[in-house]
């Protein structure tokens, strides 16, 4: 049986554990044993986009230490998978842990990734009636390379009709810091995304990065539209 080390990200633990619960749900219906470190923080995105990488270098190096272990590192958000594998090293270069640092990037993989790519597993028995849209988070999609992933997923679900919205590619407009800075651009962006959401009739916006759904599901809570906000891992836990 492969194990895997539960990455959780701090958003997820703080606003949305449910998520993390049903990303072990289906992990484990997958055949995987999960081991989980209670003592594991952020990732240092915030920090690091944020331009304090000698702050960021320390949450990091936490990080690293806290998964050490050579198990793969599955997490629930193309977003943060995609800072630990593509800016450690830029946090890293030629420091003591760079090979550790390697390591653990290299070992890191987004939920759907590591549910498609790594077990070739697809089917879970997901039930959820309905019509969803897929949001691509810029995370998953750029940093990640995730397209077809989470789609397959989606199409093993009983019930559920996937229809592709417009501009489906393009960001939503929360991009962490961007979304506090630059508040007007944001918001218009998130309004474009979800009139595009909304446009295709869908009961379901569904993604891998929650940090995109928050922001979007923020602006559809005050402008009181019919859709719900899903995270990925929340559909295939779903029926079951």
């Amino acid at each position: 049986m492969p194990t895997v080390d539960l990455f959780i990200p701090c958003f997820i633990d703080q606003l949305y554990p449910q998520v993390g619960f049903n990303m072990v749900k289906v992990l484990e219906k997958a055949g995987v044993s999960v081991h989980y470190n209670p003592n594991q923080t952020c990732c240092g995105q915030p920090a690091f986009n944020a331009g304090f990488w000698d702050e960021s270098r320390k949450v990091a190096t936490k990080f690293v230490k806290d998964f050490s272990s050579p198990h793969p590192i599955v997490g629930p958000s193309g977003s943060c998978v995609g800072m630990v594998r593509n800016y450690y090293g830029k946090l890293f270069t030629n420091s003591s842990i760079h090979n550790e640092v390697k390591a653990v990037s290299k070992n890191s993989f987004e939920l759907s990734e590591y549910l498609v790519n790594e077990l070739g597993v697809t089917q879970f028995g997901a039930q959820l009636e309905g019509k969803a849209t897929y949001h691509d988070s810029c995370a998953a999609l750029r940093e990640c390379g995730l397209k077809s992933e989470p789609r397959q997923l989606l199409a093993e679900v009983e019930g559920l009709e996937l229809v592709e919205m417009k501009d489906v590619e393009t960001c939503c407009g929360f991009g962490g810091t961007f979304a506090v800075k630059y508040e007007p651009i944001s918001s218009a962006m998130a309004e474009q995304k979800i009139d595009n959401a909304v446009a295709t009739g869908a009961q379901y916006l569904i993604s891998t990065d929650m940090s995109c759904l928050m922001h979007m599901d923020g602006l559809i809570k005050k402008r009181k539209l019919d859709i719900q906000v899903l995270h990925l891992a929340d559909v295939l836990a779903s029926g079951w």
